[in-house]
């Protein structure tokens, strides 16, 4: 297998204070243009021929007419500018290459980027269009600090045809504010106000009208407002804008959502060199949940859900999840998973030229009760068929095998509900009920009931509420030897079909001894006609 360094230690993603956190804010000002490029040219197009390619413009129709929305360096350098007719875009320059925008597929790329960016940080928001957050709080040590992280970022995806720049500040608005309005470059907690005061009044993320008003009022540096009285302004202006001045300094926390929900534990490999080969891949997945093993031990849990995210060297990001249901901590057991998933995704998985990390993730965990097994194997026998389950659930999903699940209803169809199995086993693993795992329905029920019940065609049955003599049902006409009942069934008192007749339910045994749960629909002599009669299963 290839060389690979060693394995970074697992980490439980855990809040840190407001007053200690870092902010990396990425800002992508030519993304919808750079799409574009990338699609013709190549990732490589921006370092090769970054200035002599031709100017290309995105364009969108607004209020009935089509303006510009996006630009490349070499239209900005004509003088082109966003919000700009389309019709006088091409007068100013006739070879204008002009592009439909795709928002979609934007967003698209801006995710794709996002998934990259898991790399540095688990904590990747996405802001806006064209924007992202990383919450770098702890991380930037692994990188040779700050300064190094930051410069590792921005080549990296500058390498992929894009063209990026980036803040880290303590605070998300400050960052924002100096990756958009200045060179990209990392500002110190004890310098924020003063790297925040030569930028205009727009970095502070105001609307446009306020941003004019301020500006007619002679404020345009965002050190005009530190030093304004805030009473007049926020009179003036509303509160928003002293909001906004006190999350750029750090005095109001900014919270970011990351897009993807935190692992619970997790552990990478960074590799020398690439790897392909889906038995290296396997092997490396196996390391890795040994690596998270004694992290699952100290906390007395066990991982229910896996995700192993493969990072390719052209910055395509993989996620493969799989389940379990019942907590695992065995590395075999989850490498079986895994390999399983590789089957049912074989086609699907481009190495391209290898992978450079691979990460697995445990999303959740639940309580890990040891048990030792007893003479009879009983303990074995659920463990094995858990294994099966796991193991089915992850080459062809987790819905291709299930069980029921019990409700609370008197009606048969509503009795009970099909679940995936792995949920069966794992409320059979809480609860410790067979009942209440297995969810099979009592004895007296017959072993296939249909979904929905089956109108009889006709029925000789005793006056008022006896048994059924004989029954046509699908062209075949019944004569009952033995008949049991009525059980009479009705529906929940606080459902709207209460006003519905109950139903009265026989077991039937005709002359050729085929046995069938029938059901009447109400009583004779009332209303003018007789009930209807349903069959709604058939004994085995």
């Amino acid at each position: 297998m290839t060389a690979a360094l060693p394995l970074s230690p697992t980490f439980n993603a855990l809040p840190f204070p407001a007053n200690t956190q870092r902010i990396l804010a990425l800002t992508f000002p030519h993304l919808p243009t750079d799409r574009i490029a990338r699609k013709r040219w190549g990732l490589s197009w921006r370092s090769t021929g970054r200035l002599e390619t031709p100017p290309l413009v995105c364009a969108g129709k607004f209020n009935n007419a089509m303006r510009l929305t996006a630009l490349n360096e070499r239209a900005e350098m004509i003088g082109l500018k966003p919000g700009q007719g389309v019709a006088e875009a091409k007068a100013i320059c006739p070879t204008l290459d002009i592009v439909e925008e795709d928002p979609a597929a934007d967003r698209k790329l801006l995710e794709a980027i996002a998934d990259w960016c898991d790399r540095y940080t688990p904590l990747v928001a996405i802001d806006g269009k064209d924007g992202l957050f990383l919450d770098i709080t702890g991380c930037a040590h692994l990188f040779g600090g700050e300064e190094a992280l930051l410069e590792d970022v921005l080549i990296r995806i500058s390498r992929l045809g894009l063209d990026v720049r980036g803040a880290i500040s303590s605070a998300p608005g400050l960052s924002w504010a100096v990756a958009r309005f200045e060179d990209s470059r990392v500002v110190p907690p004890e310098a924020m106000e003063e790297a925040l005061a030569p930028l205009p009044v727009a970095s502070l993320r105001l609307g446009e009208e306020i941003v004019a008003a301020l500006q007619k009022m002679g404020l345009k540096q965002v050190g005009d407002l530190l030093v304004a009285p805030r009473a007049p302004l926020a009179r003036r202006f509303g509160a928003q804008l002293l909001l906004r001045l006190d999350q750029a300094v750090g005095l109001v926390e900014e919270p970011i959502s990351p897009r993807r929900p935190v692992a619970q534990l997790s552990a990478e490999r960074r590799l020398a060199e690439p790897v392909q080969a889906e038995a290296d891949l396997l092997e490396l997945a196996r390391q890795l949940a040994e690596a998270l093993k004694p992290g699952l031990e100290a906390r007395g849990v066990g991982g229910r859900s896996f995700e192993l995210l493969l990072f390719r060297v052209d910055g395509a990001v993989f996620r493969i999840a799989a389940g379990a249901s019942q907590p695992l901590r065995e590395p075999g057991r989850v490498a079986k998973l895994f390999t399983e998933r590789f089957t049912a995704i074989h086609d699907d998985l481009d190495v391209g030229y290898g992978f450079e990390i691979v990460r697995l993730n445990v999303l959740q965990h639940a309580a890990f009760d040891a048990m030792q097994g007893d003479f009879v194997g009983e303990g074995r026998q659920d463990s094995s068929l858990a294994a099966f389950v796991d193991r089915v659930a992850a080459r062809l999903g987790p819905d291709c095998i299930q069980g029921f699940e019990l409700r609370q209803s008197h009606i048969p169809e509503r009795a009970s509900r099909p679940v995936p199995a792995m949920h069966v086993l794992a409320a059979h693993r809480r609860t410790g009920s067979d009942h209440a795992g297995r969810g099979f329905f009592r004895s007296e029920r017959p072993l296939r009931l249909f979904r929905t019940p089956e109108l009889v065609e006709t029925v000789a049955a005793e006056v008022p509420d006896g048994p059924p003599r004989q029954f046509r049902w699908r062209r075949v006409m019944h004569r009952v030897q033995r008949a049991e009942g009525p059980e009479r069934l009705s529906a929940e008192w606080w459902l709207e079909e209460k006003e519905e007749p109950a139903r009265d339910y026989f077991q039937i045994e005709d002359e050729e001894g085929h046995r069938f749960w029938l059901f009447r629909k109400g009583l004779y002599g009332r209303g003018g006609t007789g009930p209807d009669w349903y069959m709604h299963g058939v004994f085995a």
